[in-house]
């Protein structure tokens, strides 16, 4: 034993240290830990054996109670009572884990076999005797009190003995309180005893101490928060005792606690001003914990109602503390949810109590406007420079956070808080003076982009007013001109209903295409006008894809960006006439095609391959969203006469584009088909193409069809498996593209179930996909077979009986059910004709046991859970390892 502790605390070799790890950890679940803990305790032990000694006890009480005599409980109590009294004085981590070890003893043993346990600990360490000074026994004892709470909420116990012992450690805090309270009072107990007192506090409150029986244990750590040693420790305590569930029932000591918080605000105040961010941050984390945690039952307190409002202006104190977020504090993001909480209470009260408070607290959410947009303010541009990444990663998501808070404001302050915004920017873009900032003019602009990007403000007077005033802006900054590009954004959707202004907008967006700096949010914006606005642009069409084309050549954009400007162009050319859109398209791809073709003639190697991608997927992402189709619908009775557009004739725009690079595409697969991704963007530009185009992309099925045999015959790949089952969904049932899909589906199936029969590793994704294929929708294929082949359930039937991975048996029993529900007399026969074989699918199961599983496969046609068991008990039958421990993990 004493060589392994050796071993694991001082030999270099990593390989002996795990080695002896494993080892001791099976000798303290030994018998023998019962004699040998005892002996590592001993006092010329170092501290780790000693350590390893009290952890071995733990480990005995807490998971073998089962094994300890009865008769023996008080031996055991004496033991651990005389060594928690010797290490009084000696090792803390030692200390601490014999008392974990006697907490865990009084855990299993209250409340017949130890009745006041905690009174009887207490008496204990207060009785004078021994070695061990006073002040060392008193700090044993909290360690032991501290820890009784904290072992139980981690403790193994049945839960029907939980609820007895949380009852008598309940009823043991009469012991407990005047104790601390005495500590805490006493004028010669140390800091660290006070410190060991309130953390103890601390504990016991996650028990549900009731608030009126600590009242005044939490008004003693208010006075402990003057001082500076005793201060985090007075915050954690005081929070989690207000924070409680069980606290909101005690309304009279809430309305106590409530001037004692205000009474910090001259604290507060001082910590902001000398730039103490630990002492603020722990004062706010009191205010907001009472606001957020009780703001229901004080706001109904009526005749209490200033008190209130005057914790709610402390809290928006700190909301608005000074500084930018999160360099020079990190408190005002501890606020938000307040303030969402105390909304949602007002707005919950009747309408006639809700008009009252609104009268109150109106004001004071327009107040929080301004305070959040305030810190919402990006710093001047040299502090911003001098950020860091994190930093400045963390200030986003707080502006996020502020954005939300704003949306949800909304709700409360309705279109007031629109015009109060534009009144507000009105008066900036106007002002003469030089003192603006761009700083002020971005953070209105995020309030109103924060609003219209989810509330519909079609309906707002102050928007052609906005729309109006964008121009204006004098945009000399990265951060004010990405604003203005989502605000844009945000207002896509009234761009459609007034588009008469987009003639203010458009030019803006154009221009700022071509800064790599706004990429991200000129792009998206685009994206939105062009989804949104199509049938108003055929006008700006030429401008905005001679506009795009530029900065693809110039390749401005990262590719995520040229993927969305691609779908941006897809919604724009499908307002248009067929010609135009085939004109458009011809000068827009004509140059990825050379380029294509001249990537497809050369040996392939990793950069042509990424050029070879990026062409692949700008073309999917343009068919994703080109579709002439919607015009037809959108169209119709209830769109405004300006838009409605002559249905299309002649082929599909996308269908022409494919047949006239297919051949081009087969040679780049020719060259790539052992390439997962190179294969993967070629099926995606299909798979895109029929997802948005649906029956119109029928004139390509018969090749399609062909081409993806070809390539799942030589490689299959899991994404051409995907691009089958689209085309099964869309085609199957029509009879024109029958035998084509017919072809393509017995050959997918075939090749995939051969993959298995080959027992190949990597036929898991491809099952995963088979087992997709085979759901309701592509039943359709196998139902109009004339000729059935039994193999697909040999396959199935031989891959749970034990030649296929248990991992995939739930994919398996998926099949059966999509089969059993929509092919039910098939699968009756090809059951029985897949179980006949004597010894298959395994010679462990009999004639009887194979029958019982065909019998319970094809009478569950609703529940699939139960199908998985069913499949998952077959498969141990046949593998030997029913009833056994192994299969229990299963």
């Amino acid at each position: 034993l004493f060589q392994a502790l050796h071993q694991l605390y001082y030999d270099p070799n990593i390989e002996n240290k795990n080695l002896a790890q494993k080892w001791l950890m099976q000798a303290q679940v030994s018998p023998q830990a019962w004699q040998f803990c005892w002996v590592l305790l001993r006092p010329e032990k170092v501290p780790e054996i000693q350590y390893f000694g009290a952890s071995a006890l733990h480990t005995k009480i807490s998971r073998y109670w089962g094994d300890i005599p009865a008769e023996q409980y008080d031996t055991l109590k004496t033991q651990l009572f005389s060594q928690i009294a010797r290490f009084a004085s000696g090792s803390k981590i030692v200390l601490t884990r014999l008392c974990v070890a006697l907490a865990s003893l009084a855990l299993n043993m209250m409340p017949e076999a130890w009745p006041g346990a905690v009174s009887e600990m207490v008496r204990m360490f207060q009785e004078e005797g021994g070695e061990v000074d006073g002040r060392a026994r008193c700090l044993a004892l909290l360690e032991l009190l501290t820890v009784l709470p904290e072992e139980f909420q981690t403790s193994r116990l049945p839960q029907y003995r939980k609820g007895q012992v949380r009852g008598a450690l309940g009823r043991e805090w009469t012991a407990v309180y005047p104790l601390l309270q005495q500590l805490l009072r006493q004028p010669d107990s140390p800091p660290l005893v006070k410190a060991r007192v309130l953390k103890c506090l601390s504990s016991w409150v996650l028990l549900d101490v009731p608030l009126n029986e600590s009242e005044g244990l939490v008004e003693a750590c208010f006075t402990a928060l003057s001082d500076p040693e005793l201060f985090d420790t007075a915050v954690e305590a005081i929070v989690n005792t207000i924070s409680q569930p069980d606290s909101q029932r005690y309304v009279n000591t809430l309305l106590k606690l409530v001037p004692q918080v205000l009474q910090l605000q001259e604290q507060l105040r001082d910590a902001v001003q000398n730039g103490d961010m630990e002492t603020s941050h722990g004062i706010c984390r009191i205010a907001v914990s009472l606001g957020e945690n009780h703001s229901r039952a004080l706001l109904e307190q009526v005749e209490h109602w200033q008190s209130f409002l005057a914790l709610v202006n402390m809290i928006m104190f700190c909301t608005g503390i000074p500084g930018h977020y999160p360099v020079n504090e990190t408190t005002s993001s501890l606020t938000l949810t307040f303030w969402y909480t105390l909304q949602d209470d007002i707005m919950s009260f009747e309408a006639e109590k809700q008009a009252v408070y609104l009268q109150v607290y109106r004001p004071v959410y327009f107040q929080l406007v301004d305070v959040l947009l305030h810190k919402a303010q990006f710093p001047t541009d040299e502090e911003y420079a001098s950020w860091s990444s994190d930093e400045k990663e963390q200030f986003r998501i707080y502006r996020v956070d502020i954005s939300d808070t704003l949306m949800y404001v909304y709700e409360m302050l309705g279109a007031e808080l629109l015009s109060n915004l534009y009144d507000k920017l009105g008066r900036l873009l106007t002002n003469t003076e030089p003192t603006t900032t761009w700083q002020h003019t971005e953070a209105l602009l995020y309030g109103f982009q924060s609003i219209a990007e989810t509330i519909d403000v079609n309906y707002s007077d102050v928007i052609p007013g906005l729309i109006g005033l964008i121009p204006r802006i004098n945009i000399n900054n990265v951060q004010l001109a990405d604003t203005v590009m989502f605000t844009i954004g945000a207002l896509a959707e009234w761009l459609a209903d007034h588009p008469v202004m987009l003639s203010s907008v458009l030019p803006l967006v154009l221009q700022a295409l071509g800064n790599p700096d706004l990429s991200v949010s000129s792009v998206s914006t685009l994206k939105k006008i062009c989804r949104e606005c199509k049938y108003d642009l055929p006008p700006y069409a030429n401008n905005i894809v001679a506009v795009s084309q530029e900065v693809l050549i110039k390749q401005i954009h990262k590719t995520s960006q040229c993927m969305w400007l691609m779908q941006a162009l897809g919604f724009l050319l499908s307002a248009l006439p067929v010609e135009e859109i085939l004109r458009n398209l011809h000068s827009l791809i004509t140059p990825y095609i050379q380029q294509l073709e001249k990537l497809a003639g050369e040996t392939p190697n990793p950069s042509n391959k990424l050029a070879i991608i990026h062409i692949l997927g700008l073309l999917s992402n343009l068919f994703t969203t080109l579709d002439i189709t919607k015009q037809e619908e959108e169209s119709g009775e209830n769109a405004p006469p300006i838009k409605s557009v002559p249905p299309q004739t002649g082929p599909n725009p996308v269908v022409v584009v494919l047949q006239q690079v297919f051949a081009l595409i087969q040679t780049v697969l020719s060259k790539w088909l052992n390439d997962s991704q190179v294969v993967e963007a070629v099926c995606a530009i299909f798979e895109k193409s029929v997802k948005t185009l649906l029956h119109d992309f029928a004139p390509m099925v018969s090749q399609l069809s062909e081409m993806l045999g070809q390539m799942y015959s030589t490689i299959p790949q899991a994404s051409a498996l995907d691009l089958t089952r689209q085309m099964v969904h869309i085609f199957a049932s029509e009879t024109n593209h029958f035998p084509p899909i017919k072809a393509l589906f017995e050959l997918v199936t075939s090749v995939t179930l051969t993959i298995f029969q080959q027992g190949r590793h990597a036929g898991n994704n491809q099952l995963q996909r088979a087992k997709e294929i085979m759901c309701p929708r592509l039943f359709n294929v196998v139902k109009q077979k004339k000729k059935h082949k039994n193999l697909t359930s040999v396959f199935f039937v031989q891959a749970i009986g034990g030649q296929s991975s248990r991992s995939l048996m739930d994919q398996f029993a998926e099949v059966l059910f999509c089969l059993n529900k929509h092919c039910f007399a098939l699968l009756t026969v090809w059951l029985k004709e897949a179980l006949r074989s004597p010894g298959f699918p395994s010679s462990r199961v009999s004639d009887e046991q194979k029958d019982t599983f065909s019998q319970q496969v094809l009478r569950e046609r609703v529940n699939k859970r139960r199908v998985k068991d069913i499949v998952k008990e077959f498969t141990l039958v046949c593998r030997g390892l029913h009833g056994t421990e192994y299969a229990a993990d299963y």
